[in-house]
């Protein structure tokens, strides 16, 4: 647990130190980002912008600097005007060193095909997107998205299989998975018991309104459980980093690392 003086900084080192991934990691590895108000709020004005300060932002961009991929729901793209990472956005010396691609693709998960082929994520990008959808999905749309440049993945049925969905990410050797959103997808990892990491940020405010929570989807046959393993502040909010329990605090027993 850290608490630094609120006159300190933390050291860039200091912070790849908290959040960068397992090394040698031999499955996908989850890492959930997300912003709240301390009234559970997930969005101001239905974004999440005006959630955040300038230490959540500087903990977003290294999440990208970290990664193989970037996850995020259809949705969550929609409306904060999502594009492919670009060269400039990631820090190249840092990907270098740490034997990353120049830049992470994004995996969008939609179970419909909703994104649009001239969406910014395909004609704004280094890299094409991957579009991680359904047997459900209209097979022209799947279609125009093949054609316009996305790796499109059947993942599932009717809905996206998050198990599926990670394995076509592990065949493509994209095991640092940073989770950008939104609540559907994360509800949807909860369920499948998919979250390694939760990195939360609480902002100082209380949004009220009818804003969503971070998390939406099935109700899971136990609650998840998790472990505090660091603590940062900056402004009033709080930097939480949480890492999946190592024993079942139902069972006892072990669970997998």
């Amino acid at each position: 647990m850290l608490w630094p003086p609120r006159a300190g900084e933390v050291t860039d080192e200091e912070l790849e130190r908290l959040y960068d991934y397992p090394a040698g990691l031999d499955r996908p590895w989850v890492q959930v980002n997300f912003v709240s108000s301390l009234d559970g709020a997930v969005s101001v004005a239905g974004r999440s912008e005006g959630l955040g300060n300038d230490a959540d932002r500087r903990v977003f961009m290294l999440g990208r600097d970290l990664c193989d991929v970037v996850l995020v729901g259809a949705g969550t793209a929609l409306v904060e005007g999502y594009h492919g990472v670009k060269a400039g956005e990631v820090r190249a010396s840092r990907r270098a060193r740490l034997g990353l691609a120049p830049v992470p693709p994004i995996a969008v998960v939609t179970g419909r095909c909703s994104i649009e082929p001239t969406s910014t994520l395909l004609t704004s990008t280094a890299v094409p997107p991957i579009v991680l959808t359904t047997r459900a999905a209209p097979r022209e749309r799947r279609d125009a998205l093949a054609a316009a440049g996305a790796d499109v993945v059947v993942a599932g049925e009717e809905t996206v299989a998050m198990d599926l969905a990670l394995r076509a990410l592990d065949e493509r050797g994209l095991r640092r998975v940073d989770c950008e959103g939104g609540p559907r997808v994360f509800g949807a990892l909860i369920d499948a018991d998919l979250v390694d990491v939760l990195c939360v940020t609480y902002s100082p405010l209380l949004a009220g309104g009818d804003a969503g929570r971070i998390a939406v989807g099935p109700l899971p046959p136990s609650p998840r459980s998790l472990e505090l393993e660091s603590v940062l502040h900056h402004d009033s909010a709080l930097l939480l980093r949480y890492r999946r329990a190592t024993h079942d605090p139902v069972t006892g027993s072990a669970r997998p690392a």
